[in-house]
C-alpha cells in the first residue's frame, strides 16, 4: 500500500518533528500523534523508544493502522471538535500534514478560527507545562499561516514558525514549533544547503504576502542558472504596480 519513498519521507518528517520537541535524552517520553493516520510517523515514534497516542478522523486509515500492528493506541476523533485527554497528559505532540485541513470548511457548520481554537485550546491543556508541539504542514499562503498562528498566541502558545530549505520549492517544509506554559527561543534547527527561515508567532501577524524586488531577482537568476527563459531585468522588475480603479 505505502511505496518506500513515502515511508522514507513521512519517517524523516517525524524525526525532524522529534528533534524539534528537543526531548530530553534517553528517556522514553508519553507523545501525542495528530492526524497519525496509518500510524507512519507513529512507527519512527516507537522506534525512538517513546509511547504514543495517535488522533485521526479517518476510520479507514486507523484500520490500516490496526492491520499493521502499530504498538500505539488509537483514537478516532476531528481535531477540530478538540483534543479529549486530561490536563497535563502529555510531554509534547507533533503532526504531520495535517493541521492545514483545519483551514478548510468542509461543512456548512465548520468556522476555521473556532476550529483552529478549539483544537489549540485543548491540546494546550493536554500538554504537560513546558512541552512543546511540532507540527509539519503545507500552508496555502500566507493568510493561512496568520490564521493558524493567531489562534495558536490566543489559546496560549508561543513559539514560532521554522522553514527547512526556504529556496527550494520540492523540499521546503514548514514546521509550526508551539511551547505550552513557557517562553522559549525557537529550537535550533538542522543547517541546510539553502538555509532556514525562524519566524516567532508574534512578528508573524500582518506580513504581507508580496514579494520583494530582492526575491524576484533572486528567483530569475535561479532560473536562467537551470538553462530556463527569463525577462531581462529591467528598472520596472518587481516594481509594485499602482490599483486602477
Amino acid at each position: 500500500m505505502f511505496s518506500s519513498r513515502m515511508i522514507e519521507i513521512q519517517s524523516q518528517m517525524s524525526e525532524r518533528a522529534v528533534e524539534l520537541l528537543n526531548l530530553p535524552e534517553d528517556q522514553s517520553c508519553f507523545l501525542l500523534d495528530v492526524g497519525c493516520g496509518s500510524g507512519l510517523s507513529g512507527d519512527y515514534l516507537s522506534e525512538e523508544g517513546h509511547y504514543w497516542v495517535g488522533v485521526d478522523i479517518s476510520t479507514a486509515m486507523l484500520n490500516v493502522a490496526l492491520d499493521r500492528d502499530v504498538e500505539g493506541d488509537l483514537v478516532l476523533g476531528d481535531m477540530g471538535e478538540g483534543m479529549p485527554f486530561r490536563a497535563g497528559t502529555f510531554d509534547g505532540c507533533i503532526s504531520i500534514s495535517a493541521l492545514q485541513w483545519l483551514c478548510n470548511a468542509d461543512k456548512k457548520t465548520h468556522s476555521p478560527p473556532k476550529r483552529l481554537y478549539t483544537f489549540f485550546s485543548t491540546l494546550y491543556s493536554s500538554l504537560a507545562r513546558g512541552a512543546r508541539a511540532v507540527f509539519q504542514l503545507y500552508p496555502e499562503n500566507s493568510e493561512q499561516l496568520e490564521l493558524i498562528t493567531s489562534q495558536a498566541m490566543k489559546a496560549g502558545f508561543s513559539g514560532g514558525m521554522v522553514v527547512d530549505y526556504p529556496n527550494s520549492t520540492k523540499a521546503k517544509k514548514f514546521f509550526l514549533c508551539l511551547f505550552a506554559g513557557v517562553s522559549a527561543n525557537l529550537p535550533k534547527v538542522r543547517k541546510a544547503w539553502s538555509g532556514y527561515l525562524r519566524t516567532d508567532l508574534a512578528n508573524m501577524k500582518g506580513k504581507s504576502a508580496k514579494k520583494g524586488k530582492d526575491w524576484v531577482l533572486e528567483k530569475k537568476e535561479r532560473r536562467r542558472r537551470q538553462g530556463r527563459e527569463v525577462r531581462a531585468d529591467t528598472k520596472y522588475t518587481a516594481r509594485q504596480r499602482r490599483p486602477h480603479f
